[in-house]
């Protein structure tokens, strides 16, 4: 049985990043525009906090600056191509602690495990579906939206690091993205050398268990320990436990629409019986299938404002086809009214 996979879901009352990320993005703003320091003050950003690790931003700036500057640059790929050049050291000491992980397995799980140190209001996880292992990501908020250029640069900046850090030839076998598909999927297709899908409930690297359980080298414990324990000391009194309501929401995006969400299956990944699941939930107030519709309300919600094809909806929602989807969409409405 697979084991309880690592959860970070973050969800402060203002959604931070820490400023430091946005080096890469402003170095290539300064390279090729003459308007940085004004594009970042619009934004509320001052150029000295990008080299202070300890200095955050709110997250809806930073995700907002991203897509103001590729259309700026006219370049609609800039997140998935600044994210095929990511190195380690770019993340900081996550990305080190990566670089130095003896599998891609462990190298994942360890940013869903740490990704909190650099960002708030995400959920991440790395989960095991029979020969393959999905690692998934998403910013809660549906109100940052377009985030296309932080998807897109996030996904490629993970795969470049398995490549980097353990096979330049490594392949995933697919990438998933919640956005729309852009006009020329062509350059994503290139950086990433998988089979793509757009308009998924979640932006996840599917990957063959066999090359990512694969042993690249010998772990430096004690390496690794420093580098955890700075970790720690990044995130502060920030940390904390997840909630079993943060984990089984983290458990919801991440399936949705591409495993049968059931309170067997999110038991067996958190490691508790189904029942024990159904009565912790319910001394919240809480259900299964009322946490999964609200989800997908959500989502739905979402997928419209972006026009999204109903058919396409109803696979990211997890329906088996567009007719069962509508149907329960109508009884959603029914029940507002």
């Amino acid at each position: 049985m697979a084991a309880a996979p690592d959860f970070i879901t973050r969800m402060p009352a203002i959604a931070s990043i820490r400023a430091s990320v946005l080096m890469p993005l402003v170095q290539e703003i300064d390279k090729r525009s003459g308007k940085t320091d004004l594009l970042l003050a619009s934004h509320g950003i001052l150029r000295g906090q990008l080299t202070d690790p300890y200095a955050v931003t709110p997250m809806a700036r930073y995700i907002a600056l991203f897509e103001d500057a590729a259309s700026i640059l006219g370049e609609p790929h800039l997140g998935a191509r600044l994210g095929s050049a990511t190195k380690p050291a770019d993340i900081g000491p996550m990305g080190v602690l990566f670089s130095l992980s003896p599998s891609i397995k462990s190298g994942f799980r360890r940013m869903a495990k740490h990704v909190n140190a650099v960002q708030g209001a995400t959920q991440s996880g790395l989960i095991e579906d029979g020969d393959t292992y999905i690692w998934s990501y998403r910013l809660t908020d549906p109100a940052m939206w377009p985030r296309r250029q932080d998807s897109e640069f996030s996904m490629a900046a993970l795969v470049e690091l398995a490549r980097s850090c353990f096979h330049r030839g490594w392949t995933p076998l697919e990438v998933h993205f919640e956005h729309a598909s852009p006009r020329d999927p062509g350059p994503l297709e290139r950086i990433f050398r998988a089979p793509l899908r757009f308009g998924q409930s979640s932006n996840r690297v599917v990957m063959a268990r066999d090359s990512a359980d694969k042993i690249h080298r010998s772990e430096d414990a004690a390496l690794t320990a420093v580098l955890e324990r700075h970790i720690a000391d990044i995130v502060g009194d920030t940390d904390h436990e997840p909630t079993l309501a943060e984990k089984v929401s983290s458990l919801i995006a991440i399936f949705l629409g591409h495993r049968p969400i059931s309170a067997s299956a999110l038991a067996a990944e958190l490691g508790m019986s189904p029942r024990t699941l159904q009565r912790r939930l319910a001394e919240q107030g809480l259900s299964l299938r009322g946490m999964v519709q609200a989800h997908r309300r959500s989502l739905m919600d979402q997928k419209l404002a972006e026009h999204t094809p109903k058919a396409r909806i109803a696979e990211a929602l997890g329906y088996a086809d567009g007719t069962v989807f509508w149907r329960a969409a109508r009884g959603w409405k029914a029940e507002k009214s």
